[in-house]
């Protein structure tokens, strides 16, 4: 059900008294209920068959072959989606408890209450909104958290993740930086039971040693000079659901000693407090760092290697799926067109085989900035490869073959004399032309031009 109102909810009676076939069935239509009713449990099975209700009343003592524990234990087996509401004139404590245990959603004693019958209905269709309303929403999250890509690393990755999600095993996912791994821990959290749950993420590297504790364990009211109110952790916040710990590799072993203490107790004390609290979290770790090669160098801690590498990924690098670049592209429209409006532009073959060359050094994240730049600057409907020349990817092609002794900041002036040098020569040596295009202060650019010492006079 995608839409549950009144006029749209479809509603049983089963019970072998007339007098309460006619009361509830006159009363739940003035509600604006479809009805149908049925004398005996044998024609109510039957009348599901064809009727599909959403909720069923149902009386516990009936003649006949089927009394109402009968029909409810056969029903809820064939109706899984279908609430059943127990009625009965000689209500016992095992009853109710009976007919709760095979699936029942309340018990009501007879004479019955129209108004306890209706308060149930409407609590019933409330969940049952919920209910839809939720999957709807973890839908659209599993499609907006989708895993792209056909290549043969990608398709084991995907039967990975559709293995381990389902399972509560911890998981640790390894691979260089922008290749996707918080897009796979998110899959195996919205694939698993624990979907309906929070994920909390932990960005392990930017934590200070002296906030570790009151960042994932929180605090009591005055544990410390400003704390004026309690606070929870994030492992408190991502209790029953996922905890995911990234970048865990750039922790201090200080912090690392700590965050072992609780994953090995499931539990904590807030800073400043005494009370015990005890949390189910499911662990999902990522580092773009290679902890054997830290552990050995002392600066990660073997147990807590092991304690998290319970189930291991590797993420591939872009430039070891090149054939996933195209479908990579196609997706990334799909989200700019969304968001921005933007027309689908279609890449020349020519075009299309200088992205697959391009080894990618910033993985799929690299490719989408490009790709987003590319929407930005290139006015036609039609891409080739002077407008990826335009958008710099010459430029970060030459910064490839630099030297690995160059710094960040080197490699970053080097791009940035090359680009502006080729966009002031194609204009001619215009600087307000050529500070318009590309969206700098004209005295901005001329201070780019002193300090590269390029000359256009």
């Amino acid at each position: 059900m995608s839409n549950i109102n009144n006029n749209s909810t479809r509603i049983l009676v089963v019970d072998d008294e007339s007098a309460i076939r006619e009361v509830l069935s006159a009363s739940l239509k003035d509600d604006g209920y479809t009805l149908e009713v049925a004398e005996d449990g044998q024609s109510g099975l039957e009348k599901m068959k064809d009727f599909h209700p959403h909720i069923v009343l149902l009386d516990i003592w009936m003649p006949g072959q089927k009394d109402g524990i009968d029909v409810l234990r056969e029903a809820r087996k064939l109706y899984p989606h279908t609430e059943f509401i127990i009625m009965s004139g000689h209500g016992t404590i095992e009853t109710a408890v009976q007919a709760t245990k095979l699936g029942a959603w309340d018990f009501v004693e007879k004479p019955l209450s129209i108004d306890k019958v209706s308060i149930i209905i409407s609590n019933i269709l409330s969940y049952q909104s919920e209910r839809v309303e939720k999957n709807a929403l973890l839908n659209r999250l599993r499609k907006n958290f989708a895993i792209i890509g056909e290549s043969e690393p990608m398709v084991k990755l995907k039967q990975m993740v559709a293995r381990v999600a389902p399972t509560n095993s911890w998981v640790l996912i390894t691979g260089e930086n922008g290749t996707g791994k918080e897009l796979v821990a998110q899959n195996i959290h919205y694939l698993s039971s624990r979907a309906g749950q929070p994920f909390v993420e932990v960005n392990c590297a930017a934590i200070p040693n002296e906030l570790i504790e009151s960042e994932l364990f929180g605090y009591e009211k005055g544990a410390f000079t400003g704390a004026d109110k309690m606070k929870r952790g994030k492992f408190d916040l991502a209790h029953g659901g996922t905890l995911f710990l990234d970048e865990i590799g750039d922790m201090s072993l200080e912090a690392q000693a700590k965050i072992l203490r609780i994953l090995q107790e499931q539990s904590f004390h807030r800073v400043g407090g005494h009370e015990n609290i005890k949390v189910d979290v499911r662990v999902v770790a990522a580092t773009n760092k290679d902890l054997e090669t830290e552990i050995k160098s002392g600066r990660f801690r073997e147990d807590l290697f092991y304690r998290l590498n319970v189930i291991p990924f590797q993420m591939p690098a872009l430039r070891d799926r090149a054939q996933d670049i195209h479908i990579l592209v196609d997706h990334f429209y799909e989200q700019f067109y969304r968001g921005g409006g933007y027309s689908k532009k279609i890449f020349s073959d020519k075009a299309t085989i200088k992205l697959t060359h391009y080894k990618w050094p910033g993985n799929v994240r690299e490719l989408r900035n490009f790709i987003e730049r590319i929407y930005i600057l290139t006015p036609g409907d039609f891409v080739d490869v002077h407008d990826l020349k335009f958008a710099g990817l010459s430029m970060i092609e030459a910064s490839t073959d630099m030297s690995d002794a160059m710094t960040f900041r080197e490699a970053r002036s080097r791009f940035e004399k090359e680009f502006l040098s080729k966009v002031i020569d194609e204009n001619d040596g215009n600087i307000t032309k050529t500070a318009e295009q590309i969206g700098l202060e004209r005295s901005y650019l001329h201070r780019k031009i002193k300090s590269f010492g390029l000359d256009f006079t």
